[in-house]
């Protein structure tokens, strides 16, 4: 499905009407084209996330069950495509991180643009969670329905068992509430629409756990660029102290030089003084003679 361009879109100043930078070898103007490629990549996936809740919808309500299968092939593929995507967006923003900045670059400029579609792909990846988490709930919802449908009266362990089932163990427990359950046909519907979505609430675990690890992984790129952040800093107040006592030393180096010349001058006119006045004396005694 094609990007949808939104209105917060970061665009270069040095690009042409086609989106392709104006000087190809311009850093900048390169920096800026992968910025933009990567907000159209984020767009695509949050319609793949917007596609696959749909898909989640159309599963809980329907009772068809050719048509479940359908949807259910198209999901899985969706679902390995919206994978595939998220992972590269990741490679993406990793690689402009820890790529050093070029001549022709500012690094504010380089920061801010960064930070904006690492955030931007942060949120399109909570928005997956949720997604994910809200059709977990639900199909739990529908499982406990069809099992009451099958045991009226089970117990709160016996329908967390079969809800909660991640394993395959929770058929055990449908399976011999089947055998006594005297609404047959009913309940056998019912236990086949399980056992066909069990599938369902496995790949929903594999992928809250895939997108759980794609948000550690930004939220660690997120600490280590802080990290080179607070180096720099660092190093930055390291060579605004060196630069202040360097000319707090340069003032007290004019204050000396300043009293040193001024000594000079009152040694030298001393000088000039006492030869004065030894030159009167002088001239009065031998005038005296």
């Amino acid at each position: 499905m094609g990007a949808v361009r939104t209105p917060d879109r970061i665009t270069s100043p040095t690009t042409n009407g086609y989106g392709s930078p104006v000087n190809g070898t311009d850093p900048m103007a390169e920096f800026y084209d992968e910025i933009s490629s990567i907000q159209d990549a984020i767009e695509t996936y949050k319609a793949n996330v917007s596609r696959i809740s749909d898909l989640h919808n159309r599963t809980l309500n329907s009772t068809d069950e050719s048509s479940n299968r359908q949807n259910a092939g198209i999901l899985e593929d969706l679902v390995a495509q919206t994978r595939e995507l998220g992972n590269t967006i990741k490679q993406r923003i990793q690689s402009l991180e820890a790529k050093a900045l070029q001549p022709g670059q500012d690094s504010r400029i380089k920061k801010n643009r960064t930070d904006f579609v690492r955030s931007k792909f942060v949120e399109a990846l909570q928005n997956y969670q949720q997604v994910e988490r809200d059709y977990r709930a639900r199909y739990k919802q529908r499982v406990e329905r069809q099992f009451r449908i099958v045991k009226p009266n089970a117990t709160a362990e016996e329908v967390s068992a079969v809800v909660n089932d991640t394993s395959g163990a929770g058929d055990q427990v449908f399976a011999q509430a089947l055998s006594n359950s005297s609404a047959y046909g009913e309940s056998r519907a019912a236990y086949r629409e399980v056992q066909d979505r069990h599938a369902d609430i496995q790949r929903i675990e594999r992928t809250l756990e895939e997108l759980a690890q794609l948000f550690n992984d930004m939220s660690v790129l997120v600490a280590q660029q802080d990290e080179t952040i607070n180096v720099i800093d660092t190093q930055a107040g390291k060579v605004e102290e060196d630069t202040r006592q360097g000319l707090q030393q340069t003032e007290k180096a004019v204050v000396h030089a300043r009293s040193a010349r001024r000594k000079r001058w009152f040694c030298f006119f001393l000088f000039l003084l006492i030869c004065a006045i030894l030159a009167i004396v002088l001239g009065v005694v031998f005038g005296k003679k």
